[in-house]
Parts: C-alpha cells; structure tokens; sequence
C-alpha cells in the first residue's frame, strides 16, 4: 500500500510539474510577445516624433521660402515699373 501510495505521490507530482512547466512556457511565450509588442510602440513612437520634427522643419522651410518670394517678387515688380521696356509709352500704342 505505502509502495502504491508514494508511486502515486510521484505520479500526481510528476503531471503538477508538467502543468507548472506548461504554465510557465505560456507565461514566457505571452511575456515575449508583450515585450515584442512595447518595442514595436516604442518603435513606433520615436518614427512618430522623427516625422513630426521633419514636419515641422518642412514648414519653417516653407515658410522661410515664401518669405523670400514674397521679396524677390517685389523685386522684380519695382524692376519692372522702373523699366522702360515695360512701360506702356504713346508712341508704341500709336504704332498698333
């Protein structure tokens, strides 16, 4: 009976270590995949923050551009009232 027993203790033992083992594979498998996942939004968030930083310089260039052409086209405006080729004179009109 006690030879019953302990082969039963050892049985019963034997499949609470497997389910334990069992436990801990899941365990391990969904902790990889959790940590598998933090990367990817940790990823994730820096790709964010480089585009909102590239984002932000593009309008700054933006803005720093249309300035300058705002500048230039007055420029060129001036050069052209200034300009007698682009004056409307009388003689050119009785030409026509």
């Amino acid at each position: 009976s006690r030879t019953h027993s302990s082969k039963v203790e050892r049985a019963c033992s034997a499949m609470m270590n497997a389910d334990m083992d069992a436990v801990e594979a899941e365990n391990q498998v969904e902790l990889e995949e959790k940590t598998r996942l933090i990367n990817q939004v940790l990823e994730l968030q820096h790709t964010l923050e480089d585009l909102s930083a590239r984002v932000d310089a593009v309008k700054e260039e933006n803005l720093k551009l249309k300035s300058e052409n705002q500048v230039l086209g007055q420029y060129i405006e001036n050069l052209m009232s200034a300009s007698s080729v682009f004056q409307t004179t009388d003689t050119k009109s009785k030409r026509k």
